[in-house]
């Protein structure tokens, strides 16, 4: 086996560091919108506010992870400009 081939569809540099900028924020968009829905509506996985939810902290906890990764690549787009 060989090193593997670089095509004409592979990214370097500026692009490929836009990319997983804005790849990062969207994942930390989609896990935010995720965690909020599983949250307040209890769609995704069956969670919600209620008294008796034993994930209600990993709720909360997502949520903010996800804040942080989506506020992160946002960061880091802004310095790519």
């Amino acid at each position: 086996m060989g090193a593997l081939p670089i095509g004409r569809g592979s990214r370097k540099g500026r692009a490929m560091d836009k990319a997983l900028c804005f790849g990062a924020l969207g994942v930390g968009a989609l896990m935010m919108l995720v965690f909020l829905l599983d949250l307040i509506m209890a769609v995704p996985f069956g969670g919600g506010v209620t008294k008796g939810n034993p994930y209600l902290v990993a709720d909360i906890l997502g949520l903010l992870a996800s804040g942080v990764v989506a506020y992160l690549g946002w960061n880091a787009s802004r310095d790519l400009k």
